[in-house]
């Protein structure tokens, strides 16, 4: 069982940043592949972004490559996400996801790629 718990989310005005943060539990934090995802108000949950074991293969949702960025530090069994130039359509809960796997370069990019999900943080962009 892996525990996640996300935070960072809040206010941002358009063209503004944040940084979401993930600490996960329960298992080795480098067996654990990891990913961002978000729900817009209506909207079904969409992959935002993914992060390798190893940290360095990297896979984005083409709606933020080029604004976000994911990160980890094993050490501290934590994975960010930092959201540079925000827009009104960034608005959404995030979640931070979790699985095990053997291959240090695998990225998983759906929903059902996850097993362990955090409970979400509300980002919310002003225009």
């Amino acid at each position: 069982q892996v525990q996640l718990v996300e935070s960072g989310g809040g206010l941002a005005q358009a063209g503004g940043s944040l940084r979401l943060s993930c600490v996960a539990s329960g298992r080795s934090f480098s067996t654990l592949v990891m990913g961002w995802f978000r729900q817009a108000p209506g909207k079904e949950r969409e992959f935002v972004a993914s992060i390798a074991r190893s940290g360095v293969n990297k896979k984005y949702a083409d709606t933020v490559k080029d604004r976000f960025t994911v990160s980890r530090d094993n050490a501290k069994s934590t994975v960010y996400l930092q959201m540079n130039n925000l827009t009104p359509e960034d608005t959404a809960v995030y979640y931070c996801a979790a699985q095990t796997t053997t291959s240090p370069v695998w990225v998983g990019t759906s929903q059902s790629s996850y097993d362990w999900w955090g409970q979400g943080t509300q980002v919310t962009v002003s225009s």
